[in-house]
């Protein structure tokens, strides 16, 4: 089992989750968060954001459905072509146990 954990633009959620959905994985937690990358923030004018939102999706997967959710967060977060700066990152962790705290079952 794994952990994965994608930060995405707020404006990408509703196409990522539709496109998770569409392949057949819907167990996810979404939040939102606030924070900055590599590029250390934003300026517009003279304000500086140094805080910027996004939305951070938890996700539990199986070992053999990394490379497939990996690749449709990817397709679906990225804007433009290439993609842009902020548009997001992911993280995947190994996961030791995990419960379902109604039928105290174990796996997912």
């Amino acid at each position: 089992m794994l952990l994965l954990r994608a930060i995405i633009r707020p404006e990408k959620v509703k196409e990522v989750l539709d496109a998770l959905l569409e392949a057949g994985h819907s167990s996810v937690t979404k939040m939102e968060v606030y924070g900055q990358g590599k590029q250390k923030g934003i300026q517009i004018g003279d304000v500086f954001y140094d805080e910027i939102p996004k939305e951070m999706i938890l996700m539990i997967i199986d070992d053999e459905d990394k490379e497939e959710v990996k690749d449709i967060i990817i397709k679906s977060a990225r804007t433009g072509e290439y993609g842009n700066s902020g548009d997001g990152r992911i993280f995947i962790s190994p996961v030791d146990q995990a419960f379902t705290i109604s039928s105290e079952s174990e796996g997912l």
